[in-house]
């Protein structure tokens, strides 16, 4: 069934209005009617099962049949914490961040990243990571949209970190993997969790001592290297599989 996104202000008692650039694709693409079923998210979380009751060319309004809170959503709201990569990594990490369900990603800057954004650009980034976030939330059924954060420093994200429940930190030089599954079995149940993964080059040693410091905990992935654009995929899955079960 189709779904769409749709302001939390649109909504009003039983009714829906759906506006903007997915009026021309119900009507023009999807080709639907009046009478014909889709499903609303208000990007809370709760979705809306609707028909729709009249179209013009600007908006299209919808019944409200049945609402329920978005079954796609995880309990425990994760944190990417993601060093700025080369090229169009970014958008990868991003797009298969919201698929696997990631809460938010916050891009950093490290000590051995490459990439060095000024701000005009880095807001230009951000705008184009944050349409992708958009289109993967809409491809993978989820209940919010989530947030890709401007871009931040290392010290900046250790600090934003604090507040959550627990912050895990992928490294190479990291004990085995035992104390990496009880790491990662103890997110279940938190009401949060950060993941920092580091640049092409990794994380200085010095970044570790900070990182362990402000109680974030270094875990291995496996006695494989992966590519930064990789690693995040990779523990948001393992993460995803352990509580959704």
């Amino acid at each position: 069934m189709p779904r769409f996104f749709i302001d939390k202000n649109n909504i009003k008692d039983k009714t829906a209005v759906i506006s903007g650039t997915d009026v021309n694709h119900i009507k023009n693409v999807l080709r639907m009617n009046e009478g014909e079923e889709l499903i609303l998210c208000d990007m809370e979380g709760t979705d809306l099962y609707c028909a729709i009751s009249s179209m013009d060319e600007k908006s299209i309004t919808c019944n409200i049949l049945n609402t329920w809170r978005s079954y796609s959503e995880l309990d425990t709201k994760l944190y990417l914490f993601q060093s700025l990569a080369k090229g169009d990594k970014m958008d990868t990490v991003v797009q298969k961040a919201v698929e696997l369900g990631a809460y938010a990603v916050i891009p950093f800057s490290s000590e051995r990243s490459v990439v060095r954004l000024e701000d005009k650009k880095a807001a230009d980034r951000v705008k184009r990571w944050q349409s992708i976030s958009e289109a993967a939330a809409k491809q993978s059924g989820r209940g919010i949209i989530p947030e890709v954060f401007k871009i931040i420093t290392f010290d900046e994200a250790l600090k934003m970190a604090e507040d959550l429940s627990v912050s895990l930190i992928p490294y190479e030089k990291a004990e085995g993997m035992d104390e990496a599954r009880k790491a990662v079995l103890d997110i279940k149940g938190k009401e949060s969790a950060g993941i920092f993964i580091g640049p092409e080059g990794g994380f200085s040693e010095n970044e570790i001592e900070k990182a362990v410091s402000k109680g974030l905990k270094p875990i291995s992935l496996g006695r494989r290297i992966l590519r930064t654009e990789t690693a995040g995929a990779a523990i948001l899955s393992v993460i995803g599989f352990l509580l959704e079960e």
